[in-house]
């Protein structure tokens, strides 16, 4: 049911959308923003209600940025909840493109942390009106004193202008509310100039196509009218076009400034991404808008199905959650232990464990993940140069210069008492501090030069575990330097497995081969032979165990008798051994690859 609609008048408008730290009650603050203005019926309310995924629930984190409209005082509030978390980051830049102002949500009790900083920088780079906010002032361990004087110090921000809320009781949410009408500004746009809109949002549905979530910019944009998409070159029908109050509520036209939904029977995925530009198809504008870049992954690892028949499921699978996630990359790429798969790029651990745990749930697949690696530039002797993002793509090290590996700039916010186990952390995973802050006498800020791949594997639980949780991350690349890197493959009965090379620095080499032989040997059950597990660099083995041979026992029917018997038979016995050994191949069933594989991330 479509109800009628004249756009609505930019003045009376408000978007915004709230960013703070992983855990620092985004989600909980958004529940009571619809509570109080009325949007859900008490009876439906349930806890993080915009996080729409069972995974978001059960891990409790926002993975995907949700908006919804609702009305407060004469005014309609567009909200984007974002997530916190440094994986997805992304997802907060597309977010505050399409806002004016942002509320920066910090727990009074934590004080300021890595993300809190990262995410108020990227809004004060998108220009955005900040309204600080401290949150859990309702908990024991809350002392908002100490955190405005931080706000002030360390961002600017005047410790007057700073509000005092608890998303969990809904005190001061109501002023809160009153403050972001009154601080941040309207959105501007001529409604009867040629249409923009930003797509900065969207997901497959099964039976309706594509839905995108769009920002008009300038222009009308109305149900029944012809839109293009100015970047796919595509043109389609608007069969349907609505808000979120969370739910769908169809409407006639969209007006600049406004937030909402456009259903326009699109079923390739390519032609609605985000940061796509919407314009009418009679009246296009004539330079599209700036859309976004796109990200780049810093986390490569192959996907494949456990059974070869699930490929073509497998691609659909990512086709379509790219568009959902337009941050991960993919390709064909074989291997010869694993069959077909997909070579993917992540923005970080995390976000490789969510899209492999979507694909299981949402599509229903069975997945093997190869172990994760990282984009190494290698220099050839003759002047070349190669991109590896996997591991069995390296050349020769007879044909190699040198290899480059990417490096990240790493900020750590700890309280003091951890300095000493955060510093031993850094130093043992190569790296080199480049600033030290005290942001008060128990808060200090580190940062830190590091290789990328000894922080997307385990640093962040190792952080996490020597500062008792207290401690807080946050990164960005940092350019690329030459490092003595060595590729360790591992052989199984001398044949190499592509599917457990890995590169490491060349001092951990022997360490990662010794762990990896040791964790086969338990894995891969025993044969009618020795099976010989090696870990080699190059062509030196630098580690080796080996699977037993099951026996039968062959001289269970003698008894007694002519010891040249027993001899014969132990020696047929041998000689059977040794024909298998040399046409025998070693099956190693799926479980040991899933297993050695959940063992190396672990």
């Amino acid at each position: 049911m479509s109800r009628p609609s004249a756009p609505v008048d930019p003045q009376r408008i408000r978007n915004f959308s709230i960013i703070s730290h992983v855990d620092h009650g985004k989600s909980t603050l958004s529940d009571r923003i619809l509570e109080i203005t009325g949007a859900v019926d008490p009876r439906l309310m349930r806890a993080q209600y915009l996080d729409s995924m069972d995974i978001e629930r059960e891990r409790g984190i926002t993975i995907k940025a949700q908006n919804v409209r609702v009305g407060f005082e004469g005014h309609i509030l567009q909200l984007i909840d974002t997530p916190g978390h440094v994986d997805f980051g992304y997802e907060v830049s597309r977010s505050l493109a399409a806002c004016e102002g942002a509320i920066l949500l910090v727990d009074a009790s934590q004080g300021i942390q890595a993300q809190t900083l990262a995410n108020c920088y990227q809004a004060i780079e998108h220009d955005l009106e900040i309204v600080a906010v401290l949150n859990k002032i309702d908990l024991p361990a809350a002392d908002p004193e100490r955190c405005a004087d931080e706000l002030e110090r360390v961002l600017g921000i005047p410790r007057g202008e700073v509000l005092s809320i608890s998303a969990k009781t809904g005190e001061g949410v109501p002023e809160l509310l009153r403050a972001v009408i009154a601080r941040v500004p309207p959105p501007v746009g001529d409604p009867d100039a040629a249409l923009r809109a930003l797509v900065f949002d969207s997901y497959y549905d099964q039976y309706r196509g594509v839905i995108s979530s769009v920002r008009i910019v300038e222009g009308t944009l109305r149900s029944g009218g012809r839109v293009r998409m100015m970047q796919a070159g595509v043109t389609h029908d608007v069969e349907e076009l609505g808000v979120r109050t969370p739910e769908m509520v169809p409407v006639a036209s969209l007006g600049p400034g406004e937030v909402g939904y456009l259903v326009a029977g699109i079923k390739d995925v390519a032609e609605a991404r985000s940061g796509e530009t919407v314009t009418d198809a009679a009246r296009p504008a004539l330079e599209p808008l700036e859309g976004y870049l796109d990200p780049k992954p810093m986390v490569f690892c192959g996907i494949y199905p456990i059974d070869g028949d699930d490929l073509p499921d497998l691609r659909d699978a990512l086709d379509k959650l790219k568009l959902n996630d337009a941050s991960i990359t993919y390709e064909p790429e074989t291997s010869r232990a694993l069959g077909f798969g997909f070579r993917c790029g992540f923005l970080g651990l995390l976000h490789m464990e969510i899209v492999r745990e979507r694909l299981e749930r949402e599509f229903n697949l069975s997945l093997i993940a190869t172990a994760p690696s990282v984009v190494y530039r290698a220099f050839l002797t003759d002047g070349g140069e190669h991109d590896i993002d996997n591991p069995t793509d390296l050349p020769d090290p007879s044909r190699l210069d040198h290899i480059d590996e990417p490096m990240l700039d790493v900020s750590i916010l700890t309280p003091s008492e951890y300095l000493g186990a955060v510093m031993d952390l850094c130093q043992s995973r190569r790296g080199e501090m480049t600033k030290m802050d005290y942001l008060s006498t128990e808060r200090v800020e580190l940062r830190y030069r590091l290789p990328l791949a000894e922080v997307v594997i385990d640093f962040f639980d190792a952080l996490k575990s020597r500062t008792k949780g207290y401690a807080s991350l946050d990164y960005e690349p940092s350019g690329y330097v030459t490092s003595p890197l060595v590729r360790v493959d591992l052989l199984i009965n001398h044949e190499p497995v592509d599917a457990f090379s890995t590169i490491v620095h060349r001092q951990n080499a022997d360490f990662y081969g010794r762990r990896m032989v040791e964790r086969l040997r338990e894995l891969i059950p025993r044969q009618m032979f020795d099976v010989p597990i090696q870990a080699a660099v190059g062509g030196r083995v630098i580690a080796r165990e080996t699977v037993k041979a099951r026996r039968k026992d062959v001289l269970a029917k003698c008894y007694g008798g002519d010891i040249t018997r027993k001899r014969k038979l132990l020696e047929k016995q041998k000689e059977g051994k040794k024909r298998m050994k040399n046409l025998g191949r070693v099956e190693i069933p799926q479980e040991a690859f899933v297993a050695a594989l959940r063992l190396e991330e672990s």
